[in-house]
């Protein structure tokens, strides 16, 4: 048992210590921290993203209901726990994927350039829609909403809510501005706006089943469909 005087000089000890004044970072050592927090940011930022990229690799390879969380952990090269440092579940994971991958280029339709006809825009959407979409990754996503939607409708209805409403509402309010200015004859595309996009989910569906066998020219397809529109509703 340690004396009476010897507890009390480490006390005394203890005390001074808490009593010397703590010295102000240097200006080095606060720009060691800021970077030692950047690299860990971003390490983390890269880590979520290998993560997410995984998650549409597998649920595309192995279909969403057949995924574990713990092959994309594998495919990502992570522990499974890691996992869940970032994402609750795999729905969490499909949600991500729409929500990173696809509800960014509805702005392209809710923020247009001003005074430009309807058709130009139209064929900057489809621009859009060929180079962002149908050549990347993303094509995978709306083909497996298109699989997977049927039998997982809370999937479908995010996808629904968070790009395809918010899309078709967009097209709505341009295909709205475009007939008061006197650039479309009736109401048929401010109804059924999905007439516009009809030829992407056409291409989607026909990448998956037959592209191998009668690869189809997208791009040309869709310049068609704007002729065809336009020689319907224009004025």
């Amino acid at each position: 048992m340690r004396s009476t005087t010897q507890r009390g000089r480490g006390s005394a000890r203890r005390a001074f210590r808490r009593s010397r004044p703590v010295r102000p970072a240097t200006g080095e050592s606060r720009s060691r921290k800021r970077k030692e927090a950047t690299n860990r940011a971003a390490k983390s930022e890269a880590r979520r993203a290998a993560i997410v990229q995984a998650a549409l690799d597998e649920f595309c390879a192995r279909g969403f209901a057949a995924t574990r969380i713990d092959d994309v952990a594998a495919r990502a090269g992570v522990a499974k726990g890691t996992i869940y440092l970032y994402f609750d579940d795999k729905e969490a994971l499909f949600r991500e994927i729409v929500t990173t991958m696809l509800v960014p280029l509805v702005a392209v339709l809710e923020a247009p350039p001003p005074d430009i006809p309807i058709r130009d825009v139209i064929a900057r959407f489809m621009d859009v829609f060929v180079q962002e979409i149908y050549s990347t990754q993303r094509r995978n996503v709306l083909r497996l909403v298109m699989t997977e939607g049927p039998r997982f409708p809370e999937l479908a209805e995010f996808h629904y809510r968070n790009v395809v409403e918010r899309a078709l509402a967009a097209m709505r309010a341009l295909l709205g501005r475009a007939r008061e200015r006197g650039e479309l004859k009736d109401d048929t595309l401010i109804r059924f706006p999905q007439l516009i996009v009809a030829p992407g989910m056409v291409a989607i569906v026909w990448s998956g089943l037959f592209d191998r066998f009668a690869p189809l020219d997208v791009a040309a397809m869709m310049r068609a469909h704007i002729d065809t529109l336009f020689e319907g509703c224009a004025p």
